[in-house]
């Protein structure tokens, strides 16, 4: 199993910040540096524009795998992603993974004047996200006519080479998600799932894939979660507290308990060792550990010195 970190950018995330990370990141061994794609989650903070870090990641780094988890698909047009895709995984030598996903949070969307429609219409647009993206790097123009995107003779150069750049979609809705899954990705990355009810979205998974003649073998499987492990488990709670959206009266043994039952991963090294070993068991091949605290190296450092050569052999 693959570790890497999910930096979670719209949370006082600068330049200077951002290089240290990847810098950090690569030479600790992680498999990958992935980003949110958000403007704000709660408080309004410093957030870089994803995109452009990525410039960054790609001529900064020379090995790990980078790009966002997940870029929703009511930011920017199809056409704008498609083409900076593109761009992006020439410049990294086809490390760049685009992640793409329906969005979920309204209130930077109600902020910022973006549209924000029902769920349904979100993903419906995210479908034809994926056939508007996958023209314009398929050879020779692109010709699409949907309901909400559409292309007429476009010729997207540079091209990327066939099979790139990497498309990753984040989410485990059972219904139309899984089934995008099934039918465009390279990779699926679900969010903090335990053991059980992971097994029965990857059974979901395979039943999409037997609709479409797919094997789902050749779907990548990763995670994204918060993690409380490493030497500074003490200093997590204001973080877990944010993701979990509790109370300041809610007590620390109070939290963890809360993110267990949300299939956070909590523990000693050799706890977390059993979770991931179970994941992988079911398959699971990377983890994403998600990054708040950006001064703290000594996360980025535990994750390369003590997890990594034990997830290696799981």
């Amino acid at each position: 199993m693959e570790i890497s970190l999910m930096v979670e950018g719209q949370n006082g995330l600068t330049w200077d910040k951002w290089s240290h990370i990847l810098g950090k990141a690569e030479a600790a061994g992680l498999a990958g540096v992935f980003r949110s794609d958000h403007f704000f989650i709660g408080e309004q903070q410093e957030s870089l524009e994803p995109y452009l870090s990525f410039v960054m990641a790609s001529l900064q780094t020379s090995r790990i795998r980078f790009g966002p988890l997940v870029t929703p698909v009511t930011f920017r047009p199809p056409v704008n992603v498609g083409r900076m895709a593109a761009q992006i995984d020439q410049l990294s030598n086809g490390r760049f993974v685009l992640g793409l996903g329906g969005g979920w949070n309204e209130a930077e969307h109600k902020a910022y004047g973006v549209n924000f429609p029902p769920v349904g219409e979100r993903l419906n647009r995210l479908e034809e996200a994926i056939n508007v993206m996958k023209g314009l790097w398929s050879p020779g123009p692109a010709t699409y006519n949907g309901r909400y995107y559409s292309l007429d003779e476009a010729l997207c150069l540079p091209k990327p080479p066939k099979g790139r750049p990497t498309l990753l979609i984040g989410g485990s809705g059972e219904k139309k998600t899984l089934r995008l899954v099934a039918q465009h990705a390279h990779e699926w990355n679900a969010i903090s799932m335990l053991p059980e009810p992971y097994a029965h979205k990857i059974e979901i998974l395979a039943e999409h894939c037997e609709a479409v003649g797919r094997d789902p073998a050749t779907i990548k499987r990763s995670m994204m979660t918060f993690g409380i492990l490493g030497p500074h488990q003490e200093n997590s709670a204001d973080h877990l507290r944010w993701f979990l959206r509790k109370e300041p009266t809610v007590t620390p043994k109070e939290l963890i308990s809360a993110a267990r039952e949300r299939g956070m991963i909590v523990g000693s090294t050799d706890e977390v060792i059993d979770r991931l070993g179970a994941l992988a068991e079911l398959g699971l091949q990377e983890v994403m550990f998600q990054h708040l605290d950006f001064d703290d190296d000594d996360f980025i450092e535990y994750l390369g010195t003590e997890l990594i050569p034990r997830a290696a052999a799981l």
